[in-house]
C-alpha cells in the first residue's frame, strides 16, 4: 500500500513540467515579438495576445503595454552589418590610396558623414582652374573608380565635395566667387567618373567654398590643405 502511494505521489510531482513548459512558450513568444521590427508589429500582438486570452482560466495574460516601445527601439539601431560594410570601404581605400597617403596627397578617414578620402585639389587642379590635369592625377582617379565600383561601397551613395582656401578670387577671372570654383572642381571630378562608369544615381555634388576648412588659412600649408575635393562613402543614416 504504501508502495502504490508512493509512486502516485511520483507521477504528480511530474506536473510542474506542464507549467514549466507553459512559461518558457511565453517568454519565447515575448522575445520574439520584442525584436521583431514588422511595421505591423500590433497586429502580431495583438493574435498572439487571442491566442494566450483562451489560457486566462489559468492564470495566464498577454497584451500590448510598455516593453513594446523597447523592442521598436533595439530594432531601430544601427546594424553591424552597415558597420561592417564601411569598415571595409574605409580599408580598400586605405590599400588603393596608399602611396598617396604617405606622401600627404590623400588623406583618408571616417567621421559622422561616413568614409571620407580628401585629394588635394592641388594634385587634380591648376591655380584658379577648374579644370581636372589628368596627367598628374590619372592613377589616383583610376584607384577612385575602382573603389567607387568595388564590391565594398555597393549600394551606398557618394558625395563629391569641393572646398578652397579663403584667398579671393580673381575678380577678372571666371569665377564669381570660391563658391562657383568649389562647385566647379566637384563637378570636374564627377563628370570624370561618370564617363568612367561610377553610376551617376550614386553621386551627389556639393561645393562649399571656404566655409569648412580643416587648417589654418594663416600659412600656405594650411591653405594647401583647405584647397581640396572629398569623396565621401555616405553612411545610410546620414542620407
Amino acid at each position: 500500500m504504501a508502495r502504490k502511494k508512493r509512486k502516485e505521489e511520483e507521477a504528480g510531482g511530474e506536473g510542474w513540467l506542464a507549467t514549466f513548459s507553459d512559461m518558457v512558450s511565453l517568454l519565447l513568444c515575448f522575445f520574439v515579438i520584442l525584436y521583431n521590427s514588422n511595421p505591423n508589429q500590433d497586429t502580431v500582438i495583438n493574435a498572439v495576445a487571442d491566442y494566450f486570452s483562451q489560457l486566462s482560466n489559468y492564470g495566464y495574460s498577454l497584451s500590448i503595454g510598455r516593453m513594446q516601445s523597447t523592442g521598436n527601439a533595439l530594432a531601430s539601431l544601427p546594424s553591424a552589418t552597415r558597420g561592417r560594410a564601411l569598415a571595409d570601404a574605409l580599408r580598400r581605400a586605405i590599400s588603393l590610396f596608399n602611396p598617396e597617403i604617405k606622401s600627404s596627397k590623400v588623406k583618408v578617414t571616417q567621421d559622422e558623414r561616413g568614409v571620407v578620402i580628401s585629394f588635394a585639389s592641388d594634385m587634380f587642379f591648376a591655380p584658379a582652374s577648374a579644370t581636372l590635369n589628368l596627367e598628374a592625377a590619372r592613377s589616383t582617379l583610376l584607384n577612385l573608380v575602382v573603389l567607387l565600383t568595388s564590391s565594398e561601397v555597393t549600394g551606398k551613395k557618394f558625395r563629391i565635395e569641393g572646398h578652397t582656401d579663403s584667398t579671393p578670387v580673381d575678380a577678372k577671372g571666371p569665377w564669381v566667387s570660391n563658391w562657383q570654383l568649389s562647385t566647379e572642381r566637384a563637378l570636374s571630378v564627377l563628370y570624370y567618373l561618370i564617363e568612367m562608369g561610377v553610376p551617376e544615381k550614386q553621386m551627389q555634388v556639393a561645393g562649399f567654398g571656404d566655409t569648412v576648412p580643416v587648417s589654418s588659412d594663416n600659412t600656405p600649408e594650411g591653405r594647401a590643405y583647405n584647397r581640396r575635393v572629398d569623396i565621401v562613402i555616405i553612411d545610410s543614416a546620414h542620407l
